[in-house]
């Protein structure tokens, strides 16, 4: 009983540290904390009357601006980003800015106002105890942004791996389509009398396209080509069962790095059966899916587009409902806001347009 206690416990500072529901009261405990860390201190008392509570109203303004302006600017944009020389200068030049500005205050506003009996020494002492307390609160805040950046990631890796994991239970319970290996079974037997060459090509499509389902899918991540191969693989499988249907599939990058870009495994096969799904026509009139790849400047656009049966009415399925949710939080937890999605159905067309950083 202990140990679910002391759990619990753990579980709620974790939660009020980086859950959104708790950013009030997070920053209401700060802002009251702080408050009374400089009610605490002796400078504020230098001053008679009301003067001393505009003195502390003051540098508790100041230095709560330099608080968040380290939370929101310096650590986010420089720290974060391992720009550590960087930050530590601003972080100093910004605290001299700051304490030159409390220092002005002092002489400008509130020089009328102090006690007389105060001495220089006991005023100097107080600055720089003041200073000496401010410090490790700014640095403080430093290191709860870390913490709470590492419970953010923490907690994106485990629902990444737990997505993952349900994603391939999921690929694992439906790659060997019973349906779809008896309708190519069938079509192999029917070319083995016909067109006997073709049915050796189908067969080895075939293999290919187990093989990469039972293994190379496994790793986290593949090569693009791999991908590819892949994808063309299942298009032209799909072909063989449909006279109607064609496909194309335009790479428009080297190959050098078509072969050595590495991407995590059927990122896009979710949008490719989707086009497959979405483009049969009922009517047996011309479908199509279009497939173009572009590489430039470390960012890979992938598009799909395929045509569609105005008058036929597509429900969301695995594939095109749990599926395309899926595969949209699972691009979120592997590119966070660095990844651009972008989906168009039209009366004759659906098209999906991806960027991701490679």
């Amino acid at each position: 009983m202990k140990y679910h206690t002391e759990r619990f416990k753990e579980t709620l500072v974790m939660d009020f540290l980086v859950e959104h529901r708790y950013r009030f009261w997070r920053h209401f405990t700060f802002l009251v904390f702080f408050f009374f860390l400089l009610y605490s201190a002796k400078f504020w008392q230098w001053y008679s009357g009301m003067y001393q509570y505009y003195v502390l109203f003051l540098v508790y303004t100041v230095l709560i601006a330099m608080v968040y302006i380290n939370i929101y600017i310096l650590v986010p944009k420089f720290f974060f980003r391992t720009k550590y020389i960087t930050y530590l200068l601003l972080l100093v030049l910004m605290g001299v800015v700051g304490l030159n500005m409390i220092g002005y205050g002092f002489r400008a506003f509130f020089q009328d106002f102090r006690v007389e009996n105060i001495r220089k020494d006991n005023e100097k002492g107080s600055m720089y105890e003041g200073i000496i307390m401010c410090i490790p609160i700014i640095l403080t805040t430093t290191t709860v942004k870390l913490l709470q950046k590492w419970i953010t990631d923490t907690k994106r890796i485990t629902e990444l791996s737990n997505l993952t994991l349900q994603m391939e239970l999921n690929e694992l319970r439906n790659q060997i389509n019973p349906h779809f290996l008896f309708n190519m079974l069938n079509n192999v037997k029917a070319l083995t009398r016909t067109d006997p060459e073709k049915a050796s090509a189908v067969i080895v499509k075939l293999s290919e396209f187990l093989r990469y389902q039972l293994y190379e899918n496994g790793e986290e991540k593949t090569l693009l080509v791999s991908e590819i191969d892949f994808l063309s693989n299942f298009l032209n499988l799909e072909k063989i069962r449909r006279e109607n249907f064609t496909f194309d599939i335009d790479v428009a990058a080297e190959h050098a790095i078509v072969r050595s870009t590495f991407i995590p495994p059927n990122l896009f096969t979710t949008f490719v059966e989707n086009a497959v799904k979405h483009s049969v026509d009922i009517t047996s009139a011309e479908s199509y899916v279009k497939i173009r790849i572009e590489v430039e400047s470390k960012i890979l656009h992938f598009c799909c587009a395929n045509s569609m049966n105005p008058d036929m009415n597509i429900t969301n399925t695995s594939s095109g409902g749990l599926g395309l949710a899926n595969i949209k939080r699972r691009l979120e937890l592997l590119y966070g806001e660095t990844f651009e999605l972008d989906i168009m159905s039209t009366e004759k067309e659906y098209t999906v347009n991806l960027k991701i950083p490679v």
